[in-house]
């Protein structure tokens, strides 16, 4: 027989409890539970979608914690139906250092695989509840990857990453997602880092 000391007793019985610990997931049944990214907690009404704080269909309609290296990074209330995001929320923190990520990730948890949040989409991947790369590529249509959340907005090189997840993207046509929305995206993000920086000499 075999004698264990105590200490190893103790780690014995904590890594058991922490291995029955279930993970965190971060598709979440109601928007409050990532709502440090509403405006004072509150989600948006958005009729027929959500009503109060409550989502009226939430077979369809999937909240979002977007994780990326254990952090919460913004919100995306996402439609598994039309396989399309309704909104995302993100708190700006103006523009940060890091680079154009070009990855796409996608989020397994709608597809009911669990595991990590966020990992790389497979190619040719089709997945029933979100979209998938080759919804982009050969569509046929001119349909281009527009972000919710702009990559131009994100403080750093992981929130930079983050915004790389097709439950964050929205199509559009090249011109648009080009020229127009490039462009509002940077007086967006540009006077918002100005009322920021007039905010704290006021």
């Amino acid at each position: 027989m075999v004698k264990l000391k105590t200490g190893s007793l103790w780690f014995l019985a904590a890594f058991l409890f922490l291995s029955t610990v279930p993970t965190v997931a971060e598709v979440v049944e109601e928007v409050s539970l990532c709502e440090e990214f509403l405006l004072q907690g509150t989600p948006p009404q958005i009729p027929d979608i959500i009503v109060g704080r409550d989502i009226q269909n939430q077979n369809r309609y999937k909240p979002i914690c977007q994780t990326y290296n254990d952090v919460r990074r913004f919100l995306t209330l996402y439609d598994t139906q039309n396989r399309i995001p309704v909104f995302s929320a993100y708190v700006y923190r103006e523009d940060g250092k890091g680079t154009r990520y070009n990855k796409w990730k996608i989020e397994p948890q709608l597809e009911n695989r669990g595991g990590n949040n966020m990992v790389n989409v497979e190619r040719n991947g089709i997945y029933n509840n979100q979209a998938g790369d080759i919804d982009y590529r050969k569509n046929g249509l001119g349909f281009d990857r527009g972000h919710l959340f702009p990559s131009s907005h994100a403080f750093n090189q992981d929130d930079k990453i983050s915004t790389f997840t097709l439950t964050n993207i929205v199509p559009q046509i090249k011109a648009f997602n080009g020229k127009s929305w490039g462009r509002m995206e940077i007086c967006g993000g540009g006077s918002t880092t100005r009322q920021q920086q007039s905010q704290r000499q006021g």
